[in-house]
């Protein structure tokens, strides 16, 4: 019986001495993590206790989080700093280069002063153009329009007073170059209250665990509006969800001095402008066409070819015979007349008359035949296409109806008397892009007009894409010599409730001005004002 009692001795010290090899190891392995886990900077102790709820994985992984952010904005940062250093070297340069040529007698130890004077009187530029600016003190304006209103912005929206018909009082920033650029304003401001100078009434010493950091979710609002001639203005505001102090950043992009990018002479003598105009009866409005094209194209430019494509046979022999007269009377012969007996397409109109053309290259300018242009309208067209390299898209300015913005004369007055710019005299079109000038081969690289279109609208959108997703520049600017004239727009029986209403909506925007159609809203009110006016003037005794 010895035996076995004796073999359970062994086995129980057995046990316990592989247990107590355990828990040493296990004590050894939990030293060596403790001594060898990264150290935190500063001496700001972590919010709890390690062990107590949260072990020291979870800090480490917050601090490893937080350092990837900072590295983040640092990378960014330091994107943005190499940036300007870069362009801050490109105009130094650009001064010294001006300065050696005036003074081409500077040996080598001069140089390096001169590079320093350059950069610093760059600095000092751009230091005046912000003390010109109404930054820091008003300025003494001669009226309430001198003004340079701010418009506002959030992370997500932009608030804008000049709208147009396309933008809205409040929308996304669409454009990449707005987008960009508000964010690295409001990443600026972040890093100006995140690692504030000695000038921010800020000490430098205290660490960052006794300073609020901020971040994009802090961004409030900002403001900002552009002097022309010196710089952008931004005025940023941020605050903390549960705190009650506002942060105010004031930001200013100082515009530098010219820099020439291109000298040339463009002749344009010789260019030949090919207008291409589709129609589908019409007729009276083809001879007012047909009358500013005489004046402008035949007595003025001379440098003109004409291209009708019309659709259907009602009124072809009307318009031949307009072309006939025309050609009789002032020995012009540069036209063509295409005639399709078919459903009229605008888009399958303008793309015959560019493939009917057959004398190789030419600019095209399309247009509509309630298009009044002038001679200085060409020109520009000339100006501002180059094949392989620009397309121009004018701006139409769209002339209201006569009847409403004449209504205090007996008859409007003539056509060429209405073609002023003016706020009830009609608005720039800018959601409009069918009147455009484009080289031929340009327009049939892209592929032409999307022939699926039928009837009005939509396909010059389309083509206009085709620009705007290639490698050619696109011109887009309102001119003052290109106007719409006023007809009467007709909505069909036929639309479906919501095309009825959007018609209509469409053919007030074109009918008259703001101030015009609230007048004939309010016409019924004004005149009963009137005739009280004038009976208490009858009703007043004489002497």
């Amino acid at each position: 019986m010895r035996m076995p009692r004796r073999g359970l001795v062994i086995q129980a010290k057995t046990r316990w001495l592989l247990v107590g090899l355990a828990l040493l190891f296990s004590l050894i392995l939990l030293m060596y993590l403790l001594e060898c886990a990264p150290q935190t900077d500063g001496n700001g102790s972590l919010p709890g206790v390690v062990g107590e709820g949260m072990g020291k994985e979870y800090y480490q992984a917050l601090l490893q989080e937080q350092e990837e952010h900072y590295l983040n904005r640092a990378t960014s940062l330091k994107r943005q700093i190499a940036q300007l250093k870069q362009e801050l070297q490109e105009m130094s340069d650009k001064l010294k280069s001006l300065q050696e040529k005036k003074s081409p007698k500077v040996n080598g130890m001069n140089y390096q002063g001169t590079k320093e004077q350059t950069s610093n009187d760059l600095l000092e530029f751009l230091h005046s153009q912000i003390d010109k600016a109404e930054v820091s003190v008003g300025a003494k304006l001669p009226s309430e329009y001198g003004v340079i209103p701010f418009e506002s912005f959030t992370s997500m929206k932009v608030f804008q007073l000049e709208m147009g018909l396309t933008r809205h009082p409040e929308e996304k920033p669409v454009r990449k170059d707005k987008r960009d650029e508000l964010v690295e304003v409001i990443e600026a401001g972040l890093e100006v209250i995140n690692n504030p100078d000695e000038e921010d009434g800020q000490d430098e010493d205290d660490g960052v665990g006794d300073r609020q950091l901020y971040s994009e979710n802090d961004f409030i609002e900002g403001y900002y509006r552009t002097e022309r001639d010196k710089g952008t203005q931004y005025e940023l505001f941020y605050k903390k969800m549960d705190g009650m102090e506002y942060r105010h950043v004031t930001l200013f992009r100082p515009f530098g001095p010219l820099m020439k990018v291109k000298s040339e002479t463009v002749d344009i003598s010789r260019s030949i402008i090919n207008i291409i105009v589709p129609l589908a009866g019409r007729t009276e409005a083809f001879a007012q066409f047909m009358q500013n094209f005489r004046d402008v194209c035949i007595h003025q430019d001379k440098r003109v070819h004409l291209t009708v494509v019309y659709f259907g046979q009602d009124g072809l022999s009307e318009v031949k015979s307009i072309l006939e007269s025309v050609a009789r009377e002032t020995d012009f012969h540069n036209f063509t007349l295409v005639s399709l007996n078919e459903e009229f397409n605008r888009g399958r109109g303008l793309d015959m008359g560019a493939r009917a053309w057959e004398k190789g290259e030419v600019l095209m300018f399309f247009c509509d035949v309630d298009v009044y242009f002038t001679a200085e309208f060409l020109n520009s067209c000339r100006l501002n296409a180059e094949p392989g390299k620009k397309v121009f898209y004018p701006v139409v300015f769209s002339l209201y109806n006569p009847a409403i913005v004449y209504a205090n004369q007996d008859i409007p007055p003539p056509v060429e008397q209405q073609l002023v710019h003016k706020k009830d005299s009609g608005f720039w079109r800018d959601f409009g892009f069918g009147m455009t000038c484009q080289y031929r081969t340009d327009f049939l690289t892209v592929g032409g007009f999307d022939l699926e279109v039928k009837g009005w609208g939509g396909e010059d959108v389309h083509l206009y894409r085709k620009y705007l997703h290639g490698e050619l520049m696109v011109v887009r600017t309102p001119v003052p010599g290109l106007f719409h004239l006023w007809h009467e727009k007709h909505c069909a029986d036929e639309l479906t409730p919501e095309q009825y209403r959007m018609c209509i909506q469409s053919k007030a925007m074109n009918e008259a001005s703001h101030s015009h159609l609230g007048m004939l809203v309010f016409r019924d009110e004004i005149e009963a004002h009137l005739r009280k006016q004038a009976y208490r003037t009858n009703s007043e005794p004489v002497g």
